[in-house]
């Protein structure tokens, strides 16, 4: 398993095209326990990311995350913006001067977009967040080195599902206290359409 630049760019196509076709799905969900924006966020910011990248002749997987992060920042309204743009910004960061991805630097990039999430949204595992998904994710990566691209969509959307049973105790959804059981969170819900994005591009590596 192993991913050059334009596995990642199709990565990130393909979680582009996943927010677009779920950002009605993602608005949904967020009217329930938040503000209804965050389709409506997601699909604007991964848009800007493919107008602003697709074009560019980046010299390595790390200069294209850390465009993606800063334009993430910039163009994703509300908490997800600087979450997300954390998250790949340590992304970046964690495989800078790599131009080939292996397994090992997927676990260990992950594992700082996780590390840069959780200190960002000062949040852990267990609130009812997008760490709720990426937290199961990390730990696959940690457990079998040889895990298949079909079992991280599965991991990432069952994470995202069991997100429904939690009492959110950060964001805007912790208003809503109790009431918040028995809806999926939005970000992990966008969360899984990264990581099935993720999973879709290892398997076309």
């Amino acid at each position: 398993m192993k991913l050059q630049l334009n596995d990642i760019r199709n990565w990130l196509e393909l979680s582009n095209q996943l927010m677009q076709e779920n950002r009605s799905y993602l608005i949904e969900l967020d009217q329930a326990i938040g503000d209804s924006d965050h389709g409506i966020n997601m699909a604007r910011g991964f848009q800007e990311v493919i107008t602003k990248t697709q074009d560019q002749n980046y010299q390595s997987p790390s200069d294209l995350l850390k465009d993606v992060a800063m334009t993430l920042m910039s163009k994703v309204g509300g908490a997800a913006g600087p979450l997300y743009g954390t998250a790949f910004l340590k992304l970046s960061m964690a495989w800078k001067d790599k131009n080939e991805i292996q397994v090992n630097d997927i676990k260990e990039g992950l594992q700082a977009g996780l590390d840069g999430i959780k200190q960002r949204g000062k949040a852990t595992t267990g609130e009812k967040t997008m760490i709720d998904v990426w937290d199961p994710v990390v730990q696959l990566f940690k457990d079998d080195e040889n895990v298949a691209p079909s079992t991280i969509e599965e991991t990432a959307k069952r994470a995202m599902n069991d997100t429904k049973e939690l009492k959110a105790t950060k964001g805007r959804a912790s208003y809503f206290k109790e009431k918040s059981i028995g809806h999926i969170d939005p970000g992990s819900a966008s969360s899984y359409y990264i990581f099935s994005a993720l999973a879709t591009s290892i398997k076309g590596a």
